[in-house]
């Protein structure tokens, strides 16, 4: 059986066809997929209780913002897409936060000292946290059990403990080392004795237990309103920082409609900026005119251009994408056939382009948890939420139990540009949940984590299961690829063609042939997302759940 298996995994290398890690999910009424295993069973329970697929993300939430707050947690920021079957409506939720007021731009660059950008860590990344906010949002509109059942399994592990995963471990022990000695509880919180927890050892936090408690008690006042936002306040002033119980009481998540491309016969919706969902949009209107399926999934053509194209999106993602209520951004031209005409024209399919401009529409790291879940009664959820990089700012306000967001770092200083830093304003934003549809029903609810892979992820899985006619499980699992280096929103320019990182399997004649057209190629380290998603058969009813191989967690149904 061994020698079966390695020689499946050698055709796999040769001819590029797909190879799954394991077989897909399939469950008649309710599935769930996230990246913990105790999260996808927590989802389940949720659901087994008669609690809708929104109550089931948020319960699984909670857990991983517990169980891996090196990607998640209640000091981060929340976007998702609910399909419900009532409305017969797809429902898109932005629930990112602000900068605080009492930073002025003018502060910020005396705080900054010359620096041209603002830091990954400390006080002056941080953004009003969001998720809480998003939680109840989603909650009122489609919830079906109360908060306090809802949080209930999460504050059982908090109090009572729950062992590390592989992975989790590994990404803690560093997020401690960059952490411990800041300013707050960071230490306290996310170590034992000092120590970062290890691989299959109980960990306990009861101070989340307490934060959660509260939420489950005084809802979402309780975090923007009460204790908790007076102890930000306390604990920001002590520090020199400048978030207010006033950027907390002030902050609200915004319903927002889904925006969509038709790519094959299906239509992909993604969420409007400040997020960057638009540019898999954009990109698979740049890739729809190529014959990938016959080119094949790991083909140099087929590689070629998936990376040209996604270089021409990332360059209007830099001029374009931020906060709207600051900024004018030209949605429509942005995703509109014949502007797609126009920058597929710019492509050389024997040279890799070095630099691009932005193009002229027409007006009309990132560390993270994607999660799905969908309900006996047909509502299918695709969640996304994030700290930013990694832990966070590595902030941890005594007795509260999580870490805060430092996503403020993806502001530009550029006067001017439209992500430029503004009091009250929303920064570009990585995280994005994708969904497709098909004949106008629910088809696929989905994501990819992980910064910039994530548009590059979402066109890579959508490929690969509507060209290559991959399952759910091979589309996740079939080797990666990640360009590195584009224009940025935080105002870096692209004037050398960037870097292609390839995953091991990916054959060695198309690293070549990549090579020889100009692409700066070299081997994978890492950080290629973790994916997970749901599939609903249109004439079953029946759900097929997939989870990323390169994560610990795993789907489920029942």
């Amino acid at each position: 059986m061994l020698m079966l298996c390695l020689f499946m995994f050698q055709i796999d290398r040769v001819t590029g066809q797909s190879f799954a890690t394991r077989s897909e999910v399939i469950a008649p009424e309710a599935a769930a997929a996230t990246s913990h295993p105790l999260a996808t069973q927590i989802a389940l329970d949720i659901m087994r209780q008669g609690g809708s697929a929104v109550d089931a993300a948020i319960a699984a939430n909670a857990a991983l913002g517990l169980m891996e707050p090196t990607g998640c947690g209640v000091g981060g920021d929340l976007f998702a897409m609910v399909w419900d079957p009532k409305t017969q409506k797809l429902y898109g939720l932005n629930g990112s936060g602000r900068s605080p007021q009492e930073l002025t731009r003018e502060l910020l660059l005396q705080e900054l000292k010359g620096a041209d950008r603002i830091p990954p860590y400390g006080h002056l990344p941080v953004s009003v946290p969001g998720a809480v906010d998003g939680w109840f949002e989603l909650h009122k509109k489609f919830g079906s059990l109360p908060m306090d059942q809802v949080l209930a399994p999460a504050i059982h592990y908090a109090e009572k403990g729950f062992p590390l995963t592989e992975l989790i471990a590994h990404y803690w022990a560093i997020g401690l080392r960059i952490h411990k000695d800041r300013p707050g509880d960071f230490g306290k919180t996310f170590s034992i004795a000092g120590r970062a927890p290890q691989k299959g050892e109980l960990f306990r936090n009861p101070d989340l237990a307490s934060t959660y408690r509260i939420l489950a008690k005084e809802g979402r006042d309780g975090f923007y309103r009460g204790e908790i936002a007076h102890r930000i306040d306390a604990f920001f002033r002590e520090i020199g920082g400048y978030l207010r119980a006033e950027d907390l009481a002030s902050h609200r998540s915004e319903w927002v409609t889904p925006v969509s491309v038709n790519y094959r016969g299906v239509d992909v919706y993604e969420l409007p900026p400040n997020g960057q969902g638009i540019a898999a949009l954009q990109m698979l209107n740049i890739l729809e005119s190529y014959d990938l399926r016959t080119w094949g999934p790991l083909a140099p053509d087929t590689l070629h251009v998936m990376i040209e194209a996604k270089k021409l999106a990332f360059e209007d993602r830099a001029r374009f994408y931020a906060d709207p209520a600051f900024t004018d951004i030209p949605l429509q031209g942005l995703l509109d056939k014949r502007y797609a005409n126009d920058r597929r024209a710019l492509i050389d399919m024997n040279r890799a382009g070095r630099t691009y401009d932005a193009g002229q529409p027409a007006m009309a790291h990132g560390d993270t948890i994607y999660l799905t879940t969908a309900d006996k009664n047909g509502m299918m959820v695709s969640w996304i939420q994030s700290n930013f990089r990694g832990m966070g700012s590595g902030l941890v306000v005594p007795g509260l139990g999580f870490g805060l967001q430092d996503r403020g770092e993806l502001f530009t200083l550029e006067e001017g540009h439209a992500n430029s830093y503004a009091p009250g304003k929303r920064p570009f934003h990585t995280i994005i949940p994708a969904f497709a549809m098909k004949n106008g029903q629910p088809w696929l609810a989905f994501g990819v984590m992980g910064g910039d892979m994530q548009p590059q992820g979402h066109v890579q899985i959508l490929t690969n299961l509507i060209d290559f006619d991959m399952n759910l499980q091979e589309a996740g699992d079939l080797a990666r690829w990640q360009h590195m280096g584009s224009s940025s929103p935080t105002g870096d320019r692209m004037n050398d063609g960037g870097i292609v990182e390839l995953e091991s399997s990916i054959p060695w004649s198309t690293q070549r042939a990549l090579m020889e057209r100009g692409h700066q190629v070299r081997p994978g380290r890492g950080g290629f997302g973790g994916y997970q998603a749901i599939m609903r058969d249109p004439v079953s009813g029946c759900y097929t759940a997939a989870s990323e191989s390169r994560k610990d967690g795993c789907a489920g149904g029942y």
